[in-house]
């Protein structure tokens, strides 16, 4: 088999990244350029692990990556994948809404409190609940599911490896950071191929905070946690983006492994911190 030069893979991701935000004529488009900076690593360092960022400065017209080998390793997507499963369950009547759809709890007492009670859609999403997310997916059923991951290229879209309330914990899906900002383009410009309605009820349940930075959206995600009762931590996720109001939002993908149970904590900082010191490159 050829091996692809890591290079040459990672202007792919690029194309494959620029082209949810190509016009709809025959109008060619640049793909954005890419900016290697390894001295963002030094924001995982400091908090003594390892990890990457990247990000699409749509705006600017780059990709600024960290790590550019990591960057296009596929990990599971753990909780992230609330995004596309609150998107399939949406577009096929699952949940009919973020707020009046409610999911009742199955009094089964688990580690999170905030998993024990009823949910809604907004709701679950903010509380990362799990186990909705787990009635979710069989409620959607296996084909729908598979047709939808496919529908989105999202990751290697493999559901298979694991049950199908558990695929994207402990499964055979994987995907890199680098194939989670193409995803999330498409979701922010309205082009994945459901409905726009879907789409924008997902955007406004993934609003995490406002700052300096902008309006931040996205979602946290935790391999490890959530598979069987008293599991460990051993990657964490953040994803989204930052709008700025101008229509030229930074879209970002950060992953690093979890060394201590404090850094979790710390995602939404270190992602701040990167995003600030990668805006400014």
């Amino acid at each position: 088999m050829a091996t692809v030069d890591r290079r040459t893979a990672i202007a792919g991701a690029a194309a494959a990244i620029v082209a949810g935000f190509a016009p709809s004529t025959a109008e060619e488009i640049k793909p954005p350029r890419i900016e290697m900076q390894p001295s963002l690593g030094d924001a995982f360092t400091e908090i003594g692990t390892v990890g990457t960022f990247a990000m699409l400065d749509t705006g600017g017209g780059r990709i600024v990556v960290s790590d550019r080998e990591r960057a296009e390793t596929g990990f599971l997507p753990a909780s992230t994948f609330k995004i596309p499963n609150s998107l399939i369950a949406l577009e096929t009547g699952v949940a009919a809404d973020a707020d009046s759809t409610m999911f009742p709890w199955d009094k089964v007492v688990r580690d999170f409190d905030a998993w024990n009670q009823d949910h809604t859609l907004r709701s679950a999403f903010k509380a990362s609940a799990v186990p909705v997310y787990q009635d979710i997916a069989r409620k959607i059923g296996p084909e729908r599911m598979q047709h939808y991951v496919d529908e989105f290229d999202y990751g290697n879209r493999d559901i298979s490896g694991a049950p199908l309330d558990t695929f994207w914990l402990n499964g055979r899906l994987r995907i890199s950071a680098m194939q989670q900002i193409g995803f999330l383009q498409k979701l922010y410009r309205g082009v994945l191929p459901i409905s726009e309605r879907s789409q924008e009820i997902v955007r406004d349940i993934m609003y995490i905070e406002q700052s300096e930075l902008g309006t931040m959206r996205g979602k946290t995600g935790t391999i490890g946690i959530g598979v069987a009762p008293g599991s460990k931590a051993t990657l964490g996720w953040l994803v989204g983006w930052v709008d700025q109001g101008n229509k030229k939002p930074y879209i970002f993908a950060m992953n690093f492994d979890v060394r201590e149970p404090r850094q979790l904590a710390q995602r939404l900082q270190i992602t701040k911190t990167l995003l600030k010191r990668a805006i400014l490159l």
